[in-house]
């Protein structure tokens, strides 16, 4: 279920009442849902209900569930809207269990996928080039100031830090440079 048919599923059961929106990108899996726990802290300040659009897309996991109910906080899936406590620990058993199972037929699929030689991977590996080609280059454009800063390659790693965070030249992702990015860029020189 996509995002804007979850959106969907809840405006229909809000019936138009507006509604605090938080969008959680973590799996259900994980324990740490940033989006999840900032919607709860808004639902226990206002004292709202917790409203979803699927009870699947909040957790694949009855601990996770009934752990919910006991914090107080109300919650309704868009798609069952009637669902007791009752129903929702069912609901939550079999939602579990239909994970566990999609886990088991995307390992099988991998393996035979594999087996028939299907080579894995490959877009991550088109990437993983793209990206050391793109920081080669950044690489060479920072190289270019070293003269000018007085940079030497026998200077201390937190020397050079200190010379390029000085005269603002930023890392390739727009930070300031530290040890380690340091040495990331002198291998790749």
């Amino acid at each position: 279920m996509g995002l804007e048919a979850q959106r969907k599923a809840i405006e229909t059961l809000l019936e138009g009442k507006p509604y605090q929106e938080f969008i959680e990108i973590e799996s259900g899996k994980k324990a740490k849902r940033p989006e999840l726990e900032k919607a709860i802290a808004y639902c226990r300040k206002h004292k709202t209900k917790l409203v979803i659009a699927k009870l699947d897309r909040l957790a694949r996991n009855v601990h996770f569930i009934s752990g919910l109910m006991e914090t107080g906080i109300d919650f309704v899936a868009a798609d069952m809207p009637n669902a007791d406590r009752f129903m929702l620990h069912v609901y939550a058993a079999m939602a579990e269990e239909e994970g566990r199972r999609i886990s088991e037929r995307t390992k099988a699929a991998l393996a035979a996928a594999k087996a028939r030689g299907v080579e894995l991977g490959k877009n991550g590996k088109v990437l993983a080039a793209k990206n050391r080609q793109e920081a080669a280059i950044f690489a060479k454009s920072v190289a270019i100031n070293f003269e000018k800063l007085g940079i030497t390659r026998d200077m201390k790693l937190l020397s050079i830090a200190c010379k390029l965070n000085e005269a603002n030249i930023q890392t390739r992702k727009q930070g300031v440079w530290h040890k380690v990015s340091v040495t990331r860029l002198l291998n790749r020189l």
